[in-house]
C-alpha cells in the first residue's frame, strides 16, 4: 500500500516546485540536507543543476528546498560544489619549455652557490699552481728569453740583476708559478663562472657554455702569446736600446722584468676579449651591430688611447702594433653580434655568398707567403718580424 505522500506525490500536478500549501515535510531537516548532498556523484541532487521536481514514484521522498540566501552565491550547475577547482590553462607559447630547469634561489642560495663556484675555481687554480713549480726553472727560462733576445741583440750580457735577497725566490718560486697557474687554469675558471649563471639562463642560452669557454679562453691565451712573441719582445727591445750609445749600461732587476712582463701579457690577453665582450652586450641588448657601425669611430678612437696607455714605447709603429689587432678584435665582436641578431630573428648569414671571398683572401695571402719563402729567400725566425733573410 502507498503511503500518504506518495499518494499526494502521484496527485500533484506536473511541473510544480513547492508541496502544496499548509504541508508539513514529513522528515527533519538535517535528514533534508543528508539526502540533498547523496543524490548525484558530484553532490548536487540533480545532474543538471535544474529545479526540484519530484515524481510520481515510490521509492521518491519529497524534499523541501531551503530558502536561497542572497549572501552565497549560487552555485553553478554540474560544478561538484567547488571540490574541484577549474584547471589552469595550458600555454601553448612554449614557455614553460623555455623557463623548464631555471632554479628559482633565494638571496642565501645564490650566496652559497657563488661561495662554491670560487672555491673550485680556486681549487683549479691551485692544482695548476702545484704544476707550475715542478716546472719552475723552464717557465723562467721561458719567461727571461725575450730580455736575452733583446740584450744579445744591442750587444749587451744576457743577464738580468738580482737587487733584493729575497727577489729570486718571490719571482721564481711564487709569482711565475701563480701566472702559469692563471694561464692553465683559465678554462676552468670560466666553466665556473658560466656554472653560476647559467641557472637564470633559458635552455636555448645554455647551449652556449662550450662556445664561451672555448672562445673565452682561447682569446685569452691568443692574447698572451701575441704579447709575448710580438709586443714584448718589440717594446722591449726600443726601451733597452734607448741608451745605447750614450755611455749607459742597461741593469734590468729581476723585479722590475718581471713586472713589465705580467702587466704587457695580462693587458694585452684582457684586450683581447673585446668580442666576447661586445657579444654579451648585444646579449643583454645594450648594443645592437648597427650602434657599434655608427659609432665605430669613437670606438677606433678610444681604442688607440687605450694603446697608448699599454703600449711601453712612445713611438708610433709599436702603437700602431697594439692598436691593429685591436681594431680588428673590435670589428669581430660586431660581426659576431651580427650573427646574434640574426639567430634572433630567425635569420641565417648568407655564408655561401662569403666564403668564396674569405678562401681567396687566404689563397694570395699563401700565394704572397710562398713568394717570399722561396723566391725571395725568406726564412721564419721566432722573434718578430718572423721573418729575416
Amino acid at each position: 500500500m502507498a503511503s500518504i505522500d506518495d499518494q499526494k506525490g502521484a496527485n500533484a500536478p506536473s511541473g510544480s516546485d513547492a508541496s502544496p500549501a499548509g504541508a508539513s515535510p514529513e522528515v527533519s531537516y538535517s535528514q533534508k540536507v543528508d539526502d540533498s548532498y547523496g543524490g548525484s556523484d558530484d553532490g548536487y541532487p540533480y545532474e543538471d543543476g535544474g529545479p526540484a521536481t519530484p515524481t510520481a514514484t515510490a521509492t521518491t521522498t519529497a524534499v523541501t528546498t531551503e530558502p536561497a540566501n542572497p549572501s552565497v552565491p549560487a552555485k553553478s550547475a554540474g560544478g561538484g560544489g567547488g571540490k574541484r577547482p577549474p584547471e589552469p590553462p595550458s600555454g601553448g607559447d612554449g614557455n614553460d619549455d623555455e623557463e623548464e630547469g631555471m632554479l628559482r634561489m633565494s638571496f642565501l642560495e645564490h650566496l652559497e652557490e657563488l661561495r662554491s663556484r670560487i672555491l673550485k675555481a680556486l681549487l683549479g687554480v691551485g692544482v695548476a699552481f702545484l704544476a707550475s713549480i715542478w716546472f719552475s726553472d723552464a717557465l723562467w727560462n721561458f719567461v727571461r728569453e725575450p730580455a736575452a733576445a733583446a740584450l744579445i741583440s744591442l750587444g749587451y750580457k744576457p743577464d738580468l740583476a738580482q737587487i733584493t735577497p729575497m727577489e729570486t725566490f718571490n719571482i721564481i718560486w711564487v709569482k711565475l708559478p701563480i701566472l702559469a697557474a692563471i694561464f692553465l687554469s683559465s678554462p676552468w675558471i670560466l666553466y665556473q663562472v658560466w656554472g653560476f649563471i647559467a641557472p637564470g639562463l633559458y635552455r636555448r642560452e645554455r647551449r652556449l657554455a662550450a662556445p664561451f669557454v672555448i672562445s673565452t679562453a682561447g682569446l685569452f691565451i691568443l692574447g698572451g702569446m701575441f704579447a709575448y712573441f710580438v709586443a714584448f719582445r718589440f717594446g722591449l727591445t726600443f726601451l733597452l736600446g734607448l741608451g745605447r750609445g750614450k755611455g749607459i749600461l742597461p741593469v734590468v732587476s729581476v723585479t722590475e722584468y718581471f713586472d713589465l712582463f705580467v702587466n704587457v701579457t695580462l693587458g694585452v690577453g684582457l684586450v683581447f676579449e673585446m668580442p666576447v665582450l661586445i657579444f654579451f652586450l648585444t646579449l643583454l641588448h645594450i648594443v645592437t651591430p648597427s650602434f657599434l657601425i655608427n659609432n665605430s669611430r669613437y670606438a677606433i678612437l678610444a681604442i688607440f688611447i687605450i694603446a697608448a696607455i699599454v703600449t711601453p714605447t712612445p713611438d708610433i709603429f709599436n702603437l700602431m702594433l697594439f692598436a691593429t689587432p685591436m681594431c680588428l678584435l673590435f670589428f669581430v665582436g660586431i660581426f659576431s653580434s651580427y650573427l646574434l641578431v640574426l639567430h634572433r630573428e630567425n635569420r641565417r648569414f648568407p655564408w655561401a655568398k662569403v666564403l668564396p671571398w674569405v678562401i681567396g683572401v687566404l689563397v694570395v695571402a699563401a700565394a704572397i707567403g710562398y713568394f717570399a719563402l722561396i723566391r725571395l729567400g725568406y726564412h721564419p725566425v721566432p722573434n718578430w718580424p718572423f721573418f729575416s733573410r
